[in-house]
């Protein structure tokens, strides 16, 4: 049986929907960045960093049951 490491580069190399999750993963990633390279955040960009932050976690989830499914 792969080990995960080895199952997530697999289905980044040869899973288009699986890239599109990491890409978005990503893209939240450096947003955050951004916001928490700020020394103050607007009311609407805190908001906007909680949201991502779910997002972000959620779409992690996402991933890791597709690990889970392909290693099986």
């Amino acid at each position: 049986m792969e080990n995960a490491a080895r199952i997530r580069e697999r289905l980044t190399d040869d899973d288009p929907g699986f890239r599109r999750l990491l890409d978005k993963h990503q893209e939240y990633e450096k947003r955050l960045e951004e916001l928490q390279s700020q020394k103050f955040l607007t009311d609407d960009e805190k908001i906007e960093e909680v949201n991502i932050k779910k997002r972000k976690l959620a779409l992690k989830d996402e991933m890791e049951e597709m690990v889970r499914r392909a290693g099986c």
